[in-house]
């Protein structure tokens, strides 16, 4: 293997959306960082089974329902 071509893997705090955290190691940050998650398994509808809502971020989710509201056709002929 060659040196010094491999990135720093270190120690950092993982801090999930309900405020648990856990220790893992990453090439992430710097050693003892704190990676703060706003989706994990707890609250993303992938996990959740679609009960979470998303949130909308300056209003990035309305304004694209908005512009693609009429994109598709309701009715089939």
């Amino acid at each position: 293997m060659k040196a010094e071509i491999h990135p720093d893997y270190h120690t950092i705090k993982i801090v999930m959306t309900d405020g648990s955290e856990f220790t893992t190691r990453s090439t992430w940050g710097k050693e003892g960082d704190t990676m703060n998650l706003d989706i994990d398994p707890k609250s993303h509808p992938a996990w959740t089974g679609g009960s979470a809502q998303i949130m909308d971020r300056a209003g990035r989710v309305s304004r694209f329902q908005k512009k693609f509201s009429g994109f598709l056709k309701d009715d089939k002929k």
